[in-house]
């Protein structure tokens, strides 16, 4: 493995996931809302963030969907569906919370899936935004950080399922 640079340390993480929370906060107040955390790579970001939302109605679920194989850096452009929801989502305020929106494939995907379940409204939340990389006409509602073209890691985001641990946002070369 080559050297881990550091692109966003835990403070700034720490920092920008703090004023997400309080913008969804302050969009929903008191409505019932769901995060759909994306799974793997989600659920650090997913977790910090539903702990800082200022609203007693959060439900959390999950789900697992991959555009990648095994210790690849390039996405394979098919989407593999592994874990889908376990909550009725009809008629409720979702947020899917994804770690990163790259090429967009996977986002587009699910949100064509998940508007066929009729939620009332249905948000984009991303820790990181790649547009560089995008090939989808997608936006997220909600976007920790844009970032240049380098391949990420740590906090949630892997490679080969390693370095997930990491506590800020790391690139290799």
């Amino acid at each position: 493995m080559e050297k881990i640079n550091v692109l966003i340390d835990e403070e700034s993480l720490n920092k920008r996931v703090k004023e997400i929370a309080e913008q969804i906060s302050s969009d929903y107040g008191n409505e019932e809302l769901i995060l759909v955390c994306i799974l793997k790579g989600a659920v650090y970001f997913a977790t910090d963030l539903s702990k800082k939302i200022k609203n007693n109605e959060v439900i959390m679920d999950f789900m697992k969907v991959s555009s990648y194989g095994i210790g690849q850096r390039e996405t394979t452009g098919k989407i593999d569906f592994k874990l889908d929801l376990s909550v009725d989502i009809e008629n409720k305020n979702v947020i899917v919370v994804e770690d990163i929106v790259d090429s967009g494939k996977t986002m587009r995907y699910l949100c064509d899936y998940l508007k066929n379940k009729n939620p009332k409204s249905l948000k984009i939340c991303t820790l990181l935004d790649k547009p560089a990389r995008r090939t989808e006409s997608i936006k997220a509602d909600y976007v920790g950080f844009t970032i240049d073209d380098k391949f990420v890691l740590g906090y949630g985001l892997d490679y080969d399922e390693k370095y997930r641990n990491l506590p800020y946002i790391g690139y290799i070369d």
